[in-house]
């Protein structure tokens, strides 16, 4: 018998992390540019309208850092594959809401949203979601835009009132 060490395999590193590192630092500097961009604007108290976004890009930092440290790690095992369909209802439900607003305004755009993600979550049937959606989306608006003198997009629906 050998006491010899058995040669390890170690993994490649994982390009989809350096990918998603990549974006991190990208969007990083995106929100640290435009910070440094607002603290030319005259604040009225010591934390002037950068200081958040500022804190914002070094967390984006922080976790591009990490991203890539994981990826260099590699990946040991197979990563599930995803499924198409409930990202296609999410996006369907996003794009379908950006679409309606102006016309059917908020309760019914925004119970289209509803009732998609819904569905994207495997819960049916749509119909019965929208309507739900709906009617939730109705309270939300009269509570926001009666209560709160908020304006949001009105439609046929928020015209009753």
């Amino acid at each position: 018998m050998s006491d010899l060490p058995s040669p390890t395999h170690k993994p490649a590193p994982d390009k989809a992390g350096f990918v998603i590192a990549f974006g991190l630092a990208i969007l990083a500097l995106v929100v640290g540019w435009d910070a440094w961009r607002l603290s030319s604007v005259a604040a009225h108290s010591s934390v002037g309208p950068a200081a958040f976004p500022i804190l914002i890009a070094v967390g984006l930092g922080i976790l591009a850092v990490a991203n890539a440290v994981e990826a260099m790690k590699g990946v040991e095992e197979e990563r599930p594959h995803d499924e198409i369909m409930p990202m296609a209802w999410v996006l369907a439900g996003l794009l379908g809401q950006i679409a309606l607003l102006p016309f059917l305004g908020f309760s019914i755009a925004t119970g289209w949203l509803f009732a998609a993600t819904a569905k994207g979550f495997g819960r049916g049937p749509v119909w019965a979601h929208f309507l739900v959606g709906t009617i939730l989306c109705f309270l939300i608006y009269v509570i926001f835009a009666r209560g709160l003198q908020l304006s949001l997009p009105a439609g046929p629906l928020e015209k009753l009132i």
